[in-house]
């Protein structure tokens, strides 16, 4: 093979690897998006618990300050109920703080000044798409990444032909080194400059050799690595959301804490228990909703992740932009905006 020819091959191969570049920027941004998505909808569900929860607290800070004038409840438990609602409106408030963060940094990726563009409120109630059994190792070939690391080891490949090619044209000068200089007969150095300046082509020649080879090891080590740590993230993901799936069954312990809360509260105020029971119950019960929501939402990224692991879900033929967004923020939840801001 020439060195045109392989020029022309090592120039297809930095043309296709180029392409994968960008796709593999495509699909970071998708991933980035949808899971930026997911997270704002969750703080959506957190904020619409907190608020009810801020109400409900409310109310149980009147009822104890209404007792305490009755002589019915200490002003202990007034204070505790105070001190439990101001919680909770902190708690909301940094909810709302980092709602607000998530929708300008989805704004910025759908390329839009965060002053012109807002989501309303809905907050996170979907399922993770299903994964089918098994999925293929195959699939990992079509990640842009590792089609980057296969086009970069192919043009490798075709630089060690075209430093081999200029090397071999040299004219049988191989054989020539520095340490030779010294040992040809005297002729020879007459010469003159011209047999000088071919040497220096020839050490230039054998170091672009030698640089190909090395350039096309690292290559190999790094489309290595590349295919590993690929492997690293589909099972991690897998893992992530056959554990998470597990821990999805909170219903039950959310409504025994609500079963709970409603106990003690009715307690309480028959005066059989003093209000930190409640103040306990509550706070059980506020940590396993929020856990609910948790766990979701990690499901819900988990999902995003292993998609984009996958190089754009478990399709034979890779996604399209429109279905892989599709696929990450599943109907409803798909991203819309909802109204501008002044």
């Amino acid at each position: 093979m020439g060195p045109d020819t392989s020029h022309c091959h090592s120039a297809g191969e930095e043309a296709q690897a180029t392409t994968a570049d960008l796709a593999t920027a495509a699909l970071s941004l998708h991933a980035e998006l949808a899971v930026d998505h997911f997270e704002l909808r969750s703080a959506d569900a957190q904020q619409r618990l907190l608020n009810q929860t801020v109400d409900q607290y409310a109310d149980m800070s009147k009822l104890t300050m209404n007792l305490l004038d009755g002589g019915a409840a200490p002003e202990s438990a007034v204070i505790q109920a105070r001190t439990q609602l101001d919680t909770a409106r902190v708690q909301d408030t940094d909810i709302a703080v980092m709602r607000s963060q998530y929708e300008h940094a989805i704004t910025i990726l759908i390329g839009k000044p965060p002053a012109e563009f807002a989501l309303a409120p809905a907050p996170l109630n979907l399922e993770p798409p299903v994964i089918p059994v098994g999925v293929p190792s195959q699939l990992l070939e079509r990640r842009p990444d590792i089609a980057i690391g296969e086009r970069r080891v192919g043009e490798a490949n075709e630089g060690i032909g075209i430093a081999r090619a200029a090397l071999s044209a040299t004219g049988g000068l191989g054989g020539n080194s520095i340490a030779n200089w010294f040992t040809w007969p005297s002729r020879f150095w007459a010469v003159g400059p011209s047999m000088l300046l071919e040497m220096v082509f020839d050490g230039r020649r054998r170091a672009t050799s030698e640089g190909a080879r090395a350039n096309y090891d690292a290559t190999v080590a790094n489309y290595r690595q590349t295919a590993l740590v690929a492997f690293q993230e589909v099972e991690d993901n897998l893992a992530a959301l056959s554990i998470l799936e597990h821990e999805a069954g909170q219903q039950e312990a959310v409504a025994e804490a609500a079963r709970g809360v409603e106990i003690f509260t009715n307690r309480c105020q028959l005066g059989a228990d003093p209000y930190l029971q409640v103040v306990s119950a509550e706070t059980i019960e506020l940590q396993n909703e929020r856990n609910e929501v948790g766990i979701l939402r990690r499901r819900m990224d988990a999902s995003v992740l292993l998609i984009k692991a996958l190089g754009g879900g478990w399709d034979v033929i890779p996604a399209t932009s429109g279905q892989l967004l599709a696929l990450m923020m599943p109907v409803p939840s798909r991203l819309e905006e909802r109204h501008a801001r002044a």
